[in-house]
């Protein structure tokens, strides 16, 4: 079977080795985060639907968990929010009634949780990595960049209900933008949020990939450290797992195009994801990049491939 709606397994820096579950076109948020990694908001909405076919999805996933591949989650992420699909609760509930052995991950971007059927969509999940970037509605405002009408003090009243209601494994992402949410009264008042939030992990990150905004940059490492002391957290660490990846499939090129138009990715990184050497890499970089399909451009990290 073709897998329109999964992707990878790849080596995770939080969930080691993460089965993806693509829930929406890209880029369809409620945010258009500047950091975003996924670029631009294209379709900036709270609407609720069923934005890809909830069985075909399922069947997708059967196929590929009747395998039995040696996985540390199952992740709700990839091409936007994914709690706006109406039919995430139906397909958790599948993997938990299926496949109980399996750990369900979902990585939401918080603006929905206010809602009582997204927070009851999720109770099967194991868990669930929100992100809380601002308290202050300025800041808010100049980070996430919300669909209109959601503010901080509702994403944060969200939250709040979900931690409470909850019965798994919140990890909270804060991510940090050098002179945006860095000064001392925001981390202040994400301090505060955090410790009404109670989530059992606090994790700090800051732009890893080119962003939807090529004006941020990555916060100093001495200064991630310094702010995830404050926060009672952890900095995100670039180290990936070294266990060994399931195969992929015989279509190098096409794997590579699915992970690069989720993300952008280094020659490096596909090479780690993928499984494959880092000349083969190079090869179907070529390609994709004469038939315009990929572009490059360099960060700290190094060389990036995204999506033209």
């Amino acid at each position: 079977m073709a897998y329109r709606h999964l992707f990878g397994p790849v080596p995770s820096r939080r969930l080691g080795i993460s089965l993806g579950v693509d829930l929406v076109p890209q880029k369809t948020c409620t945010h258009n985060c500047v950091y975003c990694e996924c670029g631009r908001t294209t379709n900036l909405t709270c609407e609720r639907r069923e934005y890809v076919p909830t069985d075909r999805v399922i069947a997708e996933l059967d196929d590929f968990l009747a395998k039995g591949p040696d996985l540390d989650y199952i992740t709700f992420a990839g091409s936007g929010e994914p709690t706006l699909h109406a039919g995430i609760g139906e397909i958790i509930a599948f993997i938990k009634d299926r496949y109980p052995s399996y750990r369900v991950a979902v990585l939401t971007g918080s603006a929905l949780l206010a809602d009582p059927e997204v927070r009851s969509a999720l109770m099967r999940a194991d868990l669930v990595v929100p992100s809380l970037d601002a308290v202050s509605e300025g800041v808010f405002l100049r980070i996430n960049r919300p669909y209109p009408g959601l503010t901080a003090e509702g994403v944060l009243a969200g939250l709040l209900d979900f931690a409470r209601e909850f019965p798994g494994e919140v990890r909270l992402e804060v991510f940090i933008v050098p002179s945006v949410n860095d000064a001392d009264e925001e981390i202040g008042l994400l301090k505060d949020a955090i410790a009404s939030i109670k989530p059992h992990r606090v994790q700090v990150n800051t732009l890893d990939r080119p962003g939807t905004d090529i004006r941020v940059r990555p916060a100093a490492p001495g200064r991630l450290e310094r702010i995830a002391a404050v926060l009672g957290g952890e900095v995100i660490g670039v180290g990936c797992t070294d266990r060994a990846l399931p195969p992929v499939c015989d279509d190098a090129v096409g794997a590579i195009l699915a992970l690069i138009r989720r993300r952008p990715c280094t020659p490096a990184d596909l090479a780690a994801l993928l499984g494959i050497r880092s000349a083969e890499v190079a090869k179907h970089l070529r390609v994709l990049e004469s038939r315009g399909l990929i572009e490059s451009v360099r960060e700290e990290r190094g060389v990036f491939y995204r999506p033209v």
